[in-house]
């Protein structure tokens, strides 16, 4: 099977083309930057075809994958900057790479008849209440612009095509760029205390666990809405960097503060951040490991 994976100098792109060249699929890179621009860690990613795309460029889109005409595109490039995407400067480039920029890509792939899968995000609701969200919620309402985005995205996908896989994750870290875990240790490793929520609560989503279900997805026909974290139960982001500190061996005490006493994000974030993950199991995919697991892993491949 031939797959293009967009944003793969990020977290989770990096990951798929290295997951789908391990079972033999011919990976295909693009990025907006003019070469391959993530971690140089000699892996498959490094050397697999890569191709320079900006997926705000309609015709630049239709024109490479009706040149590439791959059998699916996993669609992993994305504005992620949640607090940045307030700024009223930055809205237009926002709007364009995740909602614009995603509706060029599903024209595209149903140009060339090509699957789609598209990630997307627990920020399209409205975080509130206590029960998991369910793939197939409708109960839309996104807390800030990032996540309004994001489920136009969705919904272009979903306009445009009919073989479309659209993947919900949250709390995501991988070897690429910025995540929760990096940010932690390198403020834990020059800070004696650290005050981190307590009342948002979800679970964390390792890319390299993620790229396997991906793979497994777009190798099937079984198309529709998921949520994918890894397992292991629903946490906030004070016992995720307890465990992260345990795991890594720094004494740092963490100290649970509220968002409303924490008080430095731009954009709102949602206390409820639980993905209901059964339909992928009554789908017949294997689920990610749990989370406690995939930390271990993590600090081992990341050598923080």
């Amino acid at each position: 099977m031939k797959v293009l994976v967009t944003g793969v100098g990020g977290q989770l792109g990096h990951d798929c083309v290295n997951e789908l060249a391990a079972r033999g699929h011919e990976a295909i890179g693009s990025d907006i930057q003019p070469s391959y621009s993530g971690v140089a860690d000699g892996s498959a990613v490094t050397t697999a075809p890569y191709i320079q795309l900006d997926i705000t460029d309609q015709a630049s889109v239709h024109k490479a994958i009706a040149e590439i005409r791959p059998d699916a595109i996993i669609h992993c490039a994305a504005w992620t900057a949640v607090d940045a995407a307030e700024d009223e400067a930055n809205q237009p480039k926002v709007e364009a790479i995740n909602h614009l920029g995603t509706r060029y890509v599903a024209e595209a792939a149903r140009a060339v008849d090509a699957k789609m899968l598209y990630l997307s995000t627990d920020y399209v609701f409205d975080g509130k209440g206590q029960r998991p969200w369910q793939p197939d919620d409708r109960n839309y309402a996104p807390l800030n612009f990032y996540g309004q985005t994001k489920l136009e995205g969705e919904q272009a996908v979903s306009d445009i095509l009919e073989k479309y896989f659209i993947v919900r994750i949250a709390w995501v870290f991988g070897l690429n760029g910025k995540n929760f875990i990096k940010t932690m240790i390198n403020v834990g490793k020059t800070h004696d205390t650290v005050r981190v929520v307590n009342d948002q609560i979800g679970t964390p989503t390792y890319t390299f666990d993620l790229a396997r279900l991906l793979a497994d997805m777009i190798e099937t026909e079984k198309y529709g809405y998921y949520h994918a974290t890894n397992d292991g139960g629903y946490i906030s982001w004070y016992d995720f960097c307890c465990e992260i500190y345990k795991q890594y061996g720094l004494q740092t005490k963490v100290v649970p503060v509220t968002t409303a006493e924490y008080g430095l994000s731009k954009a709102r974030r949602p206390e409820n951040s639980r993905l209901d993950k059964g339909k992928l199991i009554e789908a017949g995919f294997k689920p990610l490991p749990i989370w406690q697991y995939a930390v271990s892993r993590y600090l081992k491949e990341a050598k923080l």
